[in-house]
């Protein structure tokens, strides 16, 4: 029996009076990828901050591949095997689109002084670095700055740099926000490559409900901060309770006996 890459149980967050995240249980299978979603308020992003230790639980447990990572630094889960990607770059502007995966690779093998020099003379993690822009497909861009290429593109060199610390679980927080249609649709089509090579298991948030259900093996939807319903796409997409909450349609009982 496959045993859960990460494992949630009772997480709870609250500020003061105030419940942000409520209860929340949920296994992350290996090489599958899950979507969070809900509306403005859901508790998506304390609920992420919780998972990769930018936040502590009230209450709860997260474990990863059977050890227990709950309220631990950001770092420390990271070095274990959670990475993740943010709305925002977070990218070194000034270095080249190279540059920026290989001072990864430089911190992930343990170069952790100087960490550019170290780089420029490893031809091992030159190549390295060329492998994983490959895989995003921006190896045409390795020699630009990362400050001039397309704001799509720096999503992707940003998804590079996370899958060069070797993750186990890789968090995405809303990889196509801010995209042109055309760059969602690369996106989505090399986050699915990428799951479909069976090398990676991804924890997705995102509001384009169309990138949703067509990435994700299954779907967690959250409404105010509880556990609203988690199942396929498919399921999502006919759960009655989903389509009233998150998809923004009236529940047709509801509107017959209000209009007899």
């Amino acid at each position: 029996m496959t045993n859960p890459v990460l494992t949630i149980a009772n997480l709870t967050k609250r500020f003061g009076g105030v419940t942000a995240v409520s209860d929340i249980n949920l296994e992350v299978m290996p090489k599958e990828t899950i979507a969070i979603i809900g509306p403005n308020g859901a508790g998506k992003t304390t609920f992420y901050n919780m998972v990769s230790g930018r936040m502590q639980p009230t209450e709860g447990t997260i474990t990863l591949d059977g050890k227990d990572i709950t309220g631990l630094p950001p770092h420390k889960i990271s070095r274990l095997g959670v990475s993740r990607s943010f709305q925002i770059n977070n990218i070194f502007p000034e270095m080249t689109v190279q540059e920026n995966v290989e001072v990864v690779l430089s911190a992930y093998h343990g170069h952790s002084r100087k960490l550019f020099n170290i780089a420029s003379r490893n031809t091992a993690i030159q190549h390295e670095a060329v492998g994983f822009l490959k895989r995003l497909g921006i190896d045409s861009l390795k020699a630009q700055r990362a400050e001039v290429i397309s704001y799509g593109d720096k999503r992707l060199l940003e998804i590079a740099m996370v899958l060069a610390t070797q993750p186990k679980l890789v968090l995405l927080d809303e990889p196509t926000a801010g995209m042109t249609p055309d760059e969602t649709r690369r996106t989505t089509q090399l986050i699915k490559q990428l799951a479909g090579s069976g090398d990676y298991t991804f924890m997705i948030t995102e509001h384009d409900m169309d990138v949703v259900f067509n990435l994700a093996d299954r779907i967690l939807v959250m409404h105010r901060g509880e556990k609203l319903f988690a199942g396929t796409p498919e399921e999502v997409k006919n759960h009655p309770e989903v389509r009233v909450a998150y998809l923004g349609e009236e529940d047709d009982e509801a509107v017959e006996e209000a209009n007899p």
